[in-house]
């Protein structure tokens, strides 16, 4: 893991866990998401379209194993499901956006049930554009929802009621790879979900985003 971005992710847990830090911690999540979202974004000026469709390491075991506009993609719908539709309890950027229609996506969901050259496809199809303005709105959405945050509310828990709703907006896969998410999300209270998947998710795809960057780098030399 990055050492700046893990020392980030360390200081903003351990502010959480405490009253009279806890707004220092939001602060410090905040800066650790821009710093995060600035590599994100640098790849728009960095990369080929093509690029963001390659996969490297398609045979590989990791995150790395994907390609950028599917990690893009899986973050942020990630973050939207949670931030909206277990958190705040209202309508996913998603939805409100159009932005299925206006990314030009096939699916609704997270995409953790996409393999190999499934993930290629599907990220071919994206309208890069669209996919960044998706992903730069439901960040600031979900910082905004954050923001009203007391310390009292990260010990609240995600109701029966709203894992069913969840559920019943078909936006997670039933397929094996990807329907363990719905427990996994709801098993936790709200501290619990601002530490993943709104710090963590986005470190470990991020930096596998800089490997696979690093991977289409090298095989671009190779050919030279």
């Amino acid at each position: 893991m990055d050492r700046e971005w893990s020392e980030l992710n360390k200081l903003f847990q351990i502010q959480l866990k405490k009253q009279d830090t806890f707004e220092d911690g939001i602060k410090t999540l905040f800066s650790l998401r821009n710093q995060l979202m600035q590599t994100l974004t640098s790849f728009k000026s960095e990369l080929h379209r093509d690029e963001f469709d390659a996969i490297p390491f398609i045979n590989a075991d990791g995150y790395h194993s994907k390609t950028i506009a599917y990690s893009i993609w899986h973050i942020f719908r990630i973050e939207d499901i949670v931030a909206h539709t277990l958190i705040k309890e209202d309508e996913q950027v998603f939805f409100s956006g159009n932005y299925q229609k206006r990314i030009n996506s096939p699916i609704i969901t997270t995409g953790n049930e996409l393999v190999k050259q499934q993930i290629a496809d599907f990220s071919h199809m994206l309208d890069l554009n669209e996919l960044y303005s998706y992903a730069h709105e439901v960040k600031v959405s979900t910082e905004n929802i954050v923001k009203e945050f007391s310390f009292t509310d990260l010990k609240r828990k995600i109701s029966k009621e709203r894992k069913e709703y969840l559920k019943s907006l078909n936006v997670v896969s039933t397929d094996e790879k990807a329907v363990w998410l719905i427990d996994y999300w709801c098993g936790k209270n709200i501290g619990g979900l601002i530490q993943m998947p709104f710090s963590r998710h986005w470190i470990m795809h991020t930096e596998a985003c800089l490997r696979i960057k690093a991977g289409i780098l090298k095989r671009k030399d190779s050919k030279k």
